[in-house]
Order: C-alpha cells, then sequence, then structure tokens
C-alpha cells in the first residue's frame, strides 16, 4: 500500500503496529507468489530453513524458534510430510519428544530455492544493508515489546 500524494495523514498511518501489520502482509504475499510453483507456504519455507541450518530439530525447538505454537506447527509439519520434504519420528528415550529431519527431497530443496532471498530482496526495494538495519531494529522492537508485556503480569 503507497500512501497518495496529498492525502490526508489518518490515525493508522501513526501506528507502527498499523505499519508492522500492513508490511507483514504484504512480504507474506510476494513469498506466497515466489514459493507457489512448490507448493509452499511461508511458514513451511521458514521450517525448511530452519532445518537447513540445523537438524535433526524438535518440535518444541522449531516452534520456539518460529515462535509457533505446537497447534499451528503440527499441521504444517504434516502437510511438509506429505510433501515428502521432513520426516518425523518419536525419541526412543523419551516418546512425548518428537525430532524433525529432511528427507533428500527436502535437503535437494534448499538449491531449488535459493533464488528466494534474492526474490523477496527485490520485492522490497530497498538495499541489503538497509533490510538488515530494519530487521535489527525490529528485532529490537519485538524484544522491548516482549520485555513490556512481561513486566505487565
Amino acid at each position: 500500500m503507497i500512501a497518495k500524494e496529498n492525502a490526508p495523514e489518518r490515525a493508522l498511518d501513526r501506528m507502527l503496529c498499523f505499519s508492522l501489520y500492513a508490511a507483514h502482509r504484504a512480504t507474506t504475499q510476494a513469498y506466497r507468489r515466489t514459493l507457489k510453483p512448490w507448493g509452499l507456504t511461508y511458514p513451511q519455507y521458514l521450517v525448511l530453513v530452519e532445518l537447513w541450518e540445523r537438524e535433526p530439530r524438535t518440535v518444541t525447538e522449531l516452534g520456539d524458534d518460529l515462535i509457533l505454537d505446537s497447534g499451528t506447527l503440527s499441521p504444517l509439519l504434516s502437510r511438509l510430510e506429505s510433501l515428502g520434504f521432513v520426516v518425523r519420528a518419536r525419541s526412543s528415550e523419551d516418546a512425548r519428544v518428537v525430532t524433525i529431519r529432511l528427507t533428500d527431497r527436502g535437503a535437494a530443496l534448499r538449491a531449488e530455492l535459493a533464488h528466494v532471498p534474492g526474490e523477496i530482496a527485490r520485492c522490497m526495494g530497498i538495499p541489503l544493508d538497509t533490510a538488515q538495519s530494519l530487521a535489527s531494529e525490529v528485532r529490537e522492537y519485538t524484544a522491548s515489546i516482549q520485555a513490556g508485556s512481561a513486566a505487565q503480569v
């Protein structure tokens, strides 16, 4: 959404939370278009990125890292498993612990999707250093909000 020149400023335009929400939606739409040929959603892609970096991972670890609850993560993992990208296995030491690993197909997908970060950067239309600085500021903002919310409890 691009602000129209000479349009009066709206209350929403002054709200950081709305700007973040709008940016989230635009980013998710860019990922949706980019990942469509593979039948992947943005959250599924994030799971794969985490596993490409380090595996095996437990469902709890993935949920914590991706800020997803098990009710959201479980169906997402089921879909990735049905696509043949991951396998789930219960721990032999503790049956409550489920471990996620990439399949050969899931590992090979990393090369196929190597263009995704560049495509998203192109959609953003901002230099890489600006994007990295913005990401750092948003992480700081998130940490501040979380700390403020925890202090109220």
